[in-house]
């Protein structure tokens, strides 16, 4: 019992979750209807998902395409581009939060090896929120994207089309932000060893690229999304079981908790037609402002309840994911990363964090009312 209070402090969204969901139960008791509110497809394409990025990421993939580019750069402007880049692109494929678990201690490594510590802040907070921007680009780019596609039942490139502006106007901020926050000091820079693949590493590597193309057909509506879960789960287990024990299992149950919490509330009428009324017509605003409070996850997942102007979910709960520190949970990824080093300044990493989202959320809303 210890052990499960003490997992439940250090996961506060699961926990919040699992208490919504436990409050609504006392007004609408279970029953057969229960098994109605939760979303499986979802569920299993994310699981299958963490599963092969968590296979690609055992092997260090990402760190050594990091450390073959970062070999042919000359200075810090160069530098930082570099590492913003990876993220923004990376995240596109393997998830943002993936993204910074991968590039942001590989960054901190990299500039303290070259004694650029001045710029841990600066890039850090750039791999950030580019890493929250690439992402949105894609269903499977974040946990939300893949639950209101799924939901909504657009076409691959109706989402692609839908994101696109918002993705190219955050790729030219962040090249800008990079020309102006970081100067062409020069530096001889020295990454960390880049390791070899072993002939068995390579098979295992080579196993999971075309895992996750296979996990790509599901997305794409061409394979069922259970046979996909299926053959991953096996695979992997016959082959590498104990990556089978590094996915995310907590975001996977705040999501079931809040389907629960969303199903009861759409069943009691007052709920139901209230949230109704707030919600529809200010969908951009409100997922906005939700995700600022209790992040962009969670808070797709609770107004797609209550709306089915799910586009507009789309864009807001990605544009959401700027802003406060928990408006994105992969934020505090980084942030975590960053409290980790010599002479953090936390409080200084928190400003520049805030200053930067507001700017580059300013001018993805602008855009928004543009087009």
């Amino acid at each position: 019992m210890k052990s499960i209070l003490c997992y439940l402090k250090k996961e506060v969204v699961l926990s919040v979750s699992l208490l919504l969901a436990l409050v609504s139960m006392v007004f609408v008791p279970l029953d057969r209807q229960y098994i109605g509110y939760i979303d499986f497809h979802t569920l299993t394409i994310l699981l299958s998902l963490m599963i092969v990025m968590a296979g690609l990421r055992s092997l260090g993939v990402f760190s050594m395409i990091g450390s073959w580019m970062l070999e042919r750069t000359s200075n810090v402007r160069s530098l930082s581009l570099v590492l913003v880049l990876l993220c923004f692109g990376f995240s596109m494929a393997i998830t943002n939060d993936v993204a910074l678990i991968a590039f942001v201690p590989f960054t901190i490594d990299v500039l303290v090896m070259a004694g650029l510590e001045d710029y841990l802040i600066r890039i850090i907070v750039l791999q950030t929120i580019a890493s929250n921007l690439g992402s949105m680009l894609t269903p499977i780019g974040n946990p939300q994207n893949l639950y209101l596609y799924s939901l909504s039942g657009m076409s691959l490139g109706g989402f692609l089309s839908l994101m696109l502006p918002y993705t190219l106007l955050s790729l030219i901020g962040l090249i800008a932000a990079c020309f102006l926050l970081i100067d062409r000091k020069a530096v001889a820079v020295q990454v960390p060893s880049r390791r070899t693949l072993s002939t068995a590493e390579k098979s295992k590597g080579t196993a999971y690229l075309l895992l996750f193309l296979f996990a790509l057909t599901s997305v794409a509506r061409i394979v069922s999304v259970y046979v996909v879960g299926a053959v991953i789960l096996a695979v992997v287990f016959v082959m590498d079981r104990r990556i089978l024990g590094k996915p995310d299992y907590a975001l996977l149950l705040t999501f079931f908790f809040l389907f629960v919490f969303i199903g009861n509330m759409k069943r009691i009428p007052e709920i139901n037609l209230w949230l109704q009324s707030v919600i529809h017509g200010h969908e951009l605003m409100t997922s906005v402002l939700a995700s600022q409070v209790i992040s962009n996850v969670p808070a797709a997942i609770l107004l797609s309840g209550f709306t089915d102007n799910i586009p507009t979910l789309v864009v807001g709960t990605n544009l959401g994911g700027l802003g406060t520190i928990i408006a994105s949970m992969a934020s505090l990824i980084s942030f975590k990363y960053y409290g980790t080093t010599t002479d953090k300044r936390n409080a200084a990493y928190l400003g520049v964090f805030t200053l930067l989202n507001v700017i580059f959320l300013a001018a993805l809303l602008l855009l928004h009312y543009l087009i």
